[in-house]
């Protein structure tokens, strides 16, 4: 029942501001609205009363902030405040649907703070457990000034429970979060992550709100929740007072639906006027779902690369199979050349760059895991991650503060079995080589049925076609006459039969033979040449840069 309101053409209506509305109702207690619950739950079903009574098809949960970090030290657990929340909820509810509301921890996430991923993963967890137990029809999570956090209350909500999940975040004036996350890569990280619903909320008055909810509405292929504050909010006798009344905040609300919000409530300073006056303008209007087109796209923290009609660039000087200094440095335990490194290839024009960590006497999946944090904490990079390990793809997709792009999946049935359902559940950009059990096809026609199948396993696994991403498999060049032809063939029947992006490792032409640099940069111009999306190579190997840099010169400009 509750997804259907994901689905159907009918605007929903969220409810407003719980706190506000308990301090006018008495609640002057120095301890947090979410205790209210458990020694006054006659205001908090009056508030939810009200808001129903108003016109609210969602009620949302009493439940912001029912963490440990916050009950535990007051005498509370969290599942005890939950159950009796949802309880509160339900009752007033009648047959509208209850929302779990889910806020942040309070605590910064590392490297900002001392919050470990698993940490927060763990904490959201049992609120989500402890509100399917309680019987909440979906999840709310909400306020979010952290992509990663967010991630790790996603991740949570879908690993532990059966709900929907909507997931929105907070923006200041300057269109991010606090933590710098912007709104294409918000969408691109939560919708990748499979929320059934994303937003904005908090911060900011309606009006403020309208040029990221229009970035959030040309970028989105799910429905948008918006909850504005009742304006930006004045300090009088250092009390915050909202400046809007309910007329002029629907003013903006319909501007919002204009753009293809479907999802309308309420934040701070808001009350049951603003939903009732949200409704009365609003309820004849219809939704239209959003036709944006399905893009290629990776994603750090705050940025992310889209696959368009742009060559783009994975930097592949991580690997410690080419430098022994990484090899003896991972052995050693130590990542700070990380750092350097993907630095370097950042500056040097690459888009992504690549993580191979694999190296004689390292637990790779650690390895992998301990590269991407520290990385990220220090290049807000978009990552490739390069294993034939499944346990360290997964590793470091799951800690990956942003969406990845795994490499790689081809078309033996293992791998397919093994890699896919990774990519799947963390929503990646996967790679599919174009060698099965038989190795590398000769013919670019066996490629390309390489590829098909791959696709097929692919969709149906949930992966997305466009998340797809088809490496046709460079040769060196000494093997025999004709594999570069070959290869170049088979890019261009990628692109022409299947519609797919493709890849090549560029240097892999001219393993074994002299002139490498030379031989890698007249295959790259040929590559480029035939339609080639993304070519794996170093960034600042400098004949290479100068082909790149003269195609999009002529190309791309």
């Amino acid at each position: 029942m509750s997804r259907g309101i994901f689905e159907n053409h009918e605007l929903v209506f969220f409810d407003g501001a719980m706190g506000t509305m308990l301090q006018e109702k008495g609640w002057n207690n120095s301890k947090p609205p979410e205790v209210c619950n458990m020694v006054r739950p006659d205001l908090v079903e009056e508030v939810h009363a009200e808001y129903a009574e108003a016109g609210a098809d969602i009620i949302t949960a009493n439940t912001f902030g029912a963490n440990s970090f916050k009950l535990k030290p007051l005498g509370y657990l969290p599942e005890e405040v939950i159950k009796q929340a949802v309880a509160i909820a339900k009752k007033a509810a009648g047959n509208r649907l209850v929302a779990l509301d889910v806020g942040p921890l309070g605590r910064l996430m590392a490297p900002m703070g001392d919050l470990s991923f698993q940490e927060a993963y763990e904490e959201f967890a049992i609120q989500v457990k402890a509100g399917q137990d309680a019987g909440a029809d979906l999840i709310l999570i909400e306020t979010m000034s952290d992509l990663y956090e967010a991630k790790a209350a996603v991740l949570a909500a879908k690993e532990n429970s059966r709900l929907p999940v909507i997931c929105t975040l907070t923006f200041d004036k300057n269109g991010r979060t606090l933590i710098g996350n912007d709104p294409l890569t918000a969408v691109t990280v939560l919708e990748a992550l499979g929320a059934d619903a994303l937003g904005i909320n908090c911060s900011l008055g309606p009006k403020e709100m309208l040029p990221v909810v229009q970035q959030f509405t040309e970028a989105a292929h799910v429905p948008i929740l918006v909850q504005p504050n009742a304006g930006v909010p004045e300090l009088k006798g250092g009390k915050p007072i909202y400046p809007l009344d309910p007329e002029t905040f629907a003013d903006a609300a319909v501007k919002m639906a204009e753009m293809g919000v479907k999802l309308l409530g309420g934040c701070c300073g808001t009350n049951p006027g603003f939903i009732g006056e949200l409704r009365s303008r609003l309820h004849k209007r219809k939704w239209k779902k959003p036709d944006n087109p399905i893009i290629t796209a990776v994603a750090s923290s705050r940025q992310t690369v889209l696959f368009d009609s742009r060559i783009r660039i994975v930097g592949n000087r991580i690997n410690p199979a080419c430098l022994q200094h990484m090899t003896e440095s991972l052995q050693n335990g130590d990542l700070n050349f990380l750092y350097v490194e993907a630095l370097v290839q950042k500056e040097a024009g690459a888009d992504l760059v690549d993580i191979n960590v694999c190296t004689v006497g390292v637990n790779e999946a650690e390895a992998m895991r301990d590269a991407v944090g520290l990385i990220q904490s220090m290049v807000p990079v978009p990552m490739q991650l390069s294993s034939q390990n499944c346990e360290a793809l997964e590793a470091g997709a799951r800690v990956i503060n942003g969406k990845p792009l795994l490499n790689s999946v081809d078309g033996t049935k293992q791998s397919m079995d093994q890699i896919l359902p990774i990519a799947a559940k963390y929503g990646a950009c996967l790679i599919g080589k174009t060698s099965d059990d038989n190795g590398v096809p000769e013919s670019p026609e066996e490629r390309l049925a390489i590829a098909e199948r791959i696709l097929e396993a692919a969709l149906s696994h949930g992966i997305r076609k466009q998340d797809l991403i088809i490496d046709c498999m460079a040769e060196s060049a000494a093997l025999r006459l004709g594999l570069a032809e070959t290869t170049l063939r088979t890019v261009s029947l990628i692109k022409q039969r299947l519609g797919l992006k493709t890849l090549l490792h560029i240097g892999d032409i001219s393993k074994g033979m002299e002139n490498r640099q030379r031989l890698n940069s007249v295959f790259l111009a040929a590559a480029l040449g035939a339609g080639l999306d993304c070519a794996v190579m170093d960034p600042a190997a400098e004949e290479m840069a100068d082909t790149i840099r003269a195609y999009k010169q002529v190309f791309e400009n």
